[in-house]
């Protein structure tokens, strides 16, 4: 089987309104909410958007690095996942801004 060379784009661009609504999502247990709204923007946003709902984050002055009562942050909630290295380095990037 050979590997496709472009990636497949299922669906359309999401406006910036629908990126934003990420941020309106709160925890239903001792999450912290920042690293709630990053998580639950990972599973829900391709890697593009999620480059912009990371923009969006920072701009609204959520911390990249909260941490889970483990001490866990995203990249460490993420980081066995196959797909989510483009993630890690998108919040990596932010991070040393």
């Amino acid at each position: 089987m050979r590997k496709k060379d472009k990636k497949q784009v299922i669906g359309e661009e999401i406006s910036e309104e629908r990126i934003r609504l990420f941020l309106d999502v709160e925890p239903a247990d001792a999450t912290p909410p920042a690293l709630h709204k990053l998580v639950k923007a990972y599973r829900g946003l391709r890697v593009d958007d999620f480059e912009r709902f990371v923009g969006f984050f920072v701009e609204a002055g959520y911390d990249l690095a909260a941490q889970d009562v483990q001490g866990r942050d995203f990249i460490a909630l993420v980081q066995d996942q196959r797909l989510a290295e483009p993630y890690i380095d998108i919040v990596r990037a932010a991070a040393q801004r």
